[in-house]
Formats: C-alpha cells, structure tokens, sequence
C-alpha cells in the first residue's frame, strides 16, 4: 500500500518543483514510509510514497516501461497480478521488477484505460504516458482505495490524500456547506464531492483521462443486479439443490478470493471481531497458512459495546495468536483529533476512533498487512435497515394492523432500551413514510430523515450557504443528489437497498473514514475478501431469499459458515460495530480541545452551528439528562466539523519537505536535467 501525489499542467507549461512533491509527500508518508519516489518532466510531476509488501527489494516507484515512455505511481494491491504477468510475459513484455504495479503499466500498454476492466485488486494509480501526452487516473470498483484531486491556476493537482493537495501552492481549503447538508443526512458525501469546495474525488469505479488540456471522467464498472421481472426466484426461494449449487459456488469463490489475498512478501494477520463475517475470514486464512496466524480485536471496557468474549472464543477455536487493544471512553476523546486529521471529513459517530488504534496495535506487532469481513453486510443482506424495509414493506400492506410493526422489536436485542419497549416507540418512529413504498430511498429515507434532525444545530448563516449552494449546482443534477441507475426500480426492494448502502455509506464512510484513513494512518493496508468484484458480482445475481431469509441476515454465508465455525458463532444474530459517543467526550478526563471548539467564541469563528443550542446539548450532557442518538450523532458532527476548521482552515501547516534522510529514487523525463 502507498500513497500518491501529482502535478499536471493543463492550460500550459507551469513550474513544478520538486521540493513542491516532497513536501505533498511530506503530508502523506505515513501511508508509506518505507520509500519514495519522483518524476519530473516538462508538463507533470508525479510522487509515491511506498509501504513495501510486495517486491521489497526492487520495487521502489515511480516505475517506468522498458523505453521510460510510460510511467505509473500505484497505491494499492493486484492480486491476479501473478496471472496478468505470465499473459503479458507471453506477449513479449519485459520486466524489470517482481511488483503487482509494474503489471498495470504493461497492461496499459496492451489495452489502454480499459487495462482496468482486468485488475482484481484494491487501487488508485496515475499512469503517465509521456508519448501520448497523457494521463490516466484510475480508481478500484468500490473504492477501497482513495483519490482525489482539484484544479487550480491550469494545473490538475491529485493526491491519495486531501492534505497532499492542500500542500501544493495556491490550493486553499475551504467548507463546502453542501457537503455538511449531505453528512448531516447521509452521514457521508455523495461522490464525486468532499467537505471542501472544489475538491473532489475520481469516483469508485470510474477513471480519470486528461489530455492536451482537458479532462473527462468516465465509469468502466457498474454495480447491478438483476431486473425482478426476470428472475425465475424472486417471488420463492430457490430449493435445495439450486441452493446447493449456489453454496458450492460460493464456497470456491471465497475461499479463492482470501487465498489471493494471502499474496505478501510479508506477514499477513487479520481482525477478529467475534462476528461472522471476521470468523469466517480468519478460518479460511487459518487453513490456508497451516501455520501461526496473528489476529486483532477491540475490547470495550463499556460492557454495552464490548463483544471481547466472542473474540477469545473464536481465538481459542482457531488456536491463533490474538492480540487486543482495550478502548475506554477516555481513549476516544483523547484521539479524537488525530482521527478527524486522517478522516478529513466531519463524521456522525465515533467508530472510527478505535479503529485507529487497532491498527496502532497492528502496526506495534510489527505486521503490515490484514485481512478483514467488510463487505459481507453490504453484499449478503447483513444489516438492520434491509430487515428494517422488508417489515415495513410488509406492514405497509395493512398499515394500521397492530401485530405487523411488533416485528421490529426483534431487531434490537442489542439496545436494551428499545428491546424492553413495548413496541410503542418503534411503531411510532418507523411508521413515518410507511406507505410511500414507491420511493427509490424507501429503505434509508427514514434513516436520512432521522439523521437530519441533526441540521437543527446549524446556524442562520450555515443554513443560507446551503440553500445558496444547492441554488447554484441547479443546472448538475448529479451534485444535489443521487444519481439512480435507469433499471433501479425494476430491482427487488432488497437489491435497491444494497445498492444505496454499498454506494453510500460503505465507499464513502465505511471503507474511507473507518478504512482506509484509519488503518493507513499507521501504515497498515487492509484487505476485504468479501469486496473482490467477482464475489459481488455473484452476490448481486444471488437471489434475494439466500441473502435475507425472512428476518434471518446473510443466509447462505451462515450455511457455509456451519460447516467451518462453532454453532454458537454462526448462530449468533449480527450485532453491529458501534463506539461510544457523548461518553467519549464528556467524562472525568474531558479534553481540553472539547470545550475549547465548543466554546461559543470557537462556534462564532467558524459560524456553522448555533452557539445557544451547542451549550443546551452540552449542558444536557453534563447533567446526566440521557440523550437521544440523534444528539449523540450531532456531537460528533458538531465537534468534528469544529475540528475540520481547526486544522483545515484555521491552522492548516504544511509539513516539511522530504530530506536527503529520506529514501528517494528521483527519475527525470526527457530533456529534464
């Protein structure tokens, strides 16, 4: 895994320096410290900071074909690599190193940008191709892996990170009050667009091409499923022997897509978190080594968080070597800040908090590399809101029937406080909507609208910004909203709600704020067996009843899982990763920084949210008065925007430019010198 950074002049030549690169490397060395690398011509300049898992010794970037007339930085893994290279190997192609990132290079010579329909990987990378004259951006299916990039003064600028950017001359941050409006609803951006105005990313499963100064994205991957008019099993369940032949299948390609995983010159370990999803990745990995595996896990000293006895279950099950970093509420505020400096986003919750520390424990046991089950809710039908929809959907049928919403008290044995409600609460809560099933966002509008809630701690000001700006995107459609493809609502209600989950929340906060940023940040690369393109494709064409069974969540993966994991483990219903928040913040060690950015002068500074309601919030807090996870939710967003400002904005500071201590190869185009 690495990072990447570059300059390309669009409108005409401009000087790029190369202490300009080294210090956009600066910023991001933390997602690869072990190397670096430059290339400079004319027209760009290209940077990688390299963390070395596959070729240690020769792999070093920015790697060049055999005439030096193509170039790549890669940040990423390629894991059908090894077979890409003997194709290409066949075809005449020579090469120089033993890396996954040479391959893409040959590849692109063969085919040009669609080299990525054939890459089974996670990646973003910049291709230059200096006798064509052009670039070539390119991100993975479902963005995984990071990118993003800005145009200012006739220059494309673009970098894994958002303060690689902001390291290059003239690039200013600046809060783009829409996408505060999309957090405070979604709990993340809608892609291509982030917290700040006039960057964006390339989004999953597109690339970007810029040539003789102009540029375009383009999407070269579709995430699909099948129409429901046309599947013979989406009004019954398969029977036997089709589910038989379904596991089969399953069963080959999960196991394959953890075994290519597998593929490092360095030690592999993984996340157990005591769940399914983790067992089942750790067992496969397990069976693959035949040897020693290390594995990690967050334990809550929060009993109402904390699942540690599932994870030493599993542990001893699997006999590996396990590994846990124990997370009080005190341990959330205190990285806080760090976390929000990586996130580069404001975030709803604190989740990603402790995440930063496993990979601190990861990265402290000297491993680089991990395996982890996201992907399984996503793709297998995992989470509540999909069992949420289906019971209202079904209640919708006989919308003032008592019996039908008493189903969706059997959604939250974990939250003791809605699974001891008699029912009145939820009926209440979830019968907003109940009837409007036409919606394309039938399954997460009830959600959005809840979470929204949170705006009422936006200011005046904050609040005009947002209609202004919505005022001005009138005519880009795609900027104000989602952009739903043409068959969506020919999908079964269950694969519309994959679709907005996976396209949403999961590439926009979970594989981002809670993934990548938080494992990179201590230079560990995480790997998702469950996200490998083909193992999706065949969960998108899997039908509905084998994904959610009723009220039974990921079906077919429990009845693989039966023959690999302890009954008590496959059994056991999904209980999702949370965090404490108010808790995190306001305790016997409260931060200096919490009351500090919500202070009332530090609220004015920015003029996001209003000061009398932020101190009502708090005052609450600070009382014991209990606090509805709306109010939890809006303390995040409130203190992590006020955080965004504060190190964004405020006291943005580049990072020292990379020394002659560092370790770096700097290669120079034709006629440079």
């Amino acid at each position: 895994m690495c990072g990447i950074v570059g300059i390309l002049g669009l409108t005409k030549q401009i000087p790029i320096e190369e202490t300009t690169l080294r210090q956009m490397l600066s910023m991001i060395r933390h997602r690869g410290p072990d190397q670096f690398g430059i290339y400079l011509d004319h027209q760009i300049g290209l940077g990688s900071a390299r963390l070395s898992i596959i070729d240690l010794y020769s792999g070093q970037q920015p790697i060049a074909n055999e005439d030096s007339m193509a170039w790549i930085v890669f940040n990423g893994e390629i894991y059908n690599f090894v077979e890409l290279r003997a194709e290409l190997e066949a075809l005449g192609h020579r090469f120089a190193t033993q890396t996954d990132t040479e391959v893409i290079l040959h590849l692109y010579e063969e085919l040009g940008p669609a080299c990525v329909k054939r890459l089974n990987g996670q990646f973003a990378f910049a291709i230059w191709d200096a006798r064509e004259q052009k670039l070539l951006l390119a991100r993975d299916r479902l963005g995984i892996r990071p990118l993003f990039y800005t145009v200012v003064d006739g220059a494309l600028i673009f970098g894994s990170e958002i303060k690689a950017i902001l390291a290059a001359p003239r690039v200013q941050a600046e809060i783009d009050p829409v996408a505060l409006d999309q957090i405070f609803s979604c709990w993340s951006t809608l892609s291509p667009r982030t917290a700040f105005t006039g960057i964006l990313d390339v989004p999953p499963a597109h690339y970007l091409l810029a040539q003789r100064g102009e540029f375009t994205t383009r999407a070269y991957w579709q995430l699909t499923f099948p129409n429901s008019e046309n599947s013979s099993t989406s009004r019954a369940g398969p029977d036997s022997q089709d589910v038989s032949e379904y596991l089969d299948s399953f069963r080959t390609l999960l196991i394959d897509a953890t075994q290519i995983r597998l593929r490092a010159d360095v030690p592999v370990g993984a996340y157990l978190s005591g769940g399914l999803d983790s067992s089942t990745i750790a067992t496969i990995t397990r069976n693959t080594i035949g040897s020693r595996l290390d594995t990690f896990s967050i334990t809550f000293s929060d009993p109402d968080f904390d699942e540690s006895a599932h994870q030493f279950r599993m542990a001893s099950y699997l006999g590996t070597d396990h590994q846990v970093v124990h997370i009080t509420h005190a341990d959330i505020g205190r990285v806080f800040p760090e976390v929000i400096w990586h996130t580069e986003i404001p975030i709803l919750r604190t989740s990603p908090a402790p995440m930063f520390l496993l990979s601190k424990l990861v990265r402290d046991n000297a491993f680089k590399v991990v395996l982890t089950g996201e992907g399984a809710d996503e793709f297998l039908g995992g989470y509540d809101i999909f069992k949420e929809a289906k019971i209202r959907r079904f209640w919708a049928r006989e919308p003032e029937s008592q019996l039908r919403p008493l189903l969706l008290k059997r959604l939250y044995s974990d939250i003791p406080s809605l699974s001891a409600n008699n029912g009145a609460y939820l009926t209440a809560f979830f019968r907003l909507g109940l009837t409007d099933v036409g919606r394309p966002d039938y399954s997460h509008a009830l959600r959005w609208h809840n979470t929204s809630r949170a705006k009422r701690f936006f200011s005046d000001e904050l609040r005009d910004a947002v209609k202004h700006g919505y005022a001005r995107l009138a005519d880009e459609p795609s900027a104000m909203s989602i952009q739903y493809p043409p068959e969506f609502m020919q999908w079964n209600p269950l694969h519309r709600a994959q679709y907005l989950e996976s396209t949403i929340f999961m590439a926009q906060y979970l594989l981002s704020s809670q993934g990548d940023r938080m494992a990179m940040a201590h230079s560990v690369e995480g790997r998702f067996p469950f996200l490998d393109h083909r193992l999706v494709e065949f969960a998108n064409r899997l039908p509905p009843a084998l994904k959610l069974r009723g009220l039974t969540e990921k079906y077919i993966l429990k009845k693989l899982a039966e023959q690999w994991l302890p009954s008590d483990v496959w059994r056991r219903p999904k209980r999702p990763y949370r965090a404490p928040i108010h808790r995190g913040f306001f305790n016997d060690t409260t931060p200096d920084y919490v009351r500090e950015l919500l202070s009332p002068e530090k609220l004015n500074e920015t003029g996001l949210f209003k000061t009398k309601a932020v101190e009502q919030l708090v005052l609450k807090i600070e009382r014991g008065v209990p606090i509805s996870e709306t109010d939890d939710m809006a303390l995040a967003g409130i203190l992590s925007s006020q955080l965004v400002h504060q190190q964004f904005i405020r006291d943005f500071s580049r990072a020292a430019p990379l020394s002659e201590a560092d370790d770096v190869k700097v290669c120079l185009g034709a006629g440079i010198s």
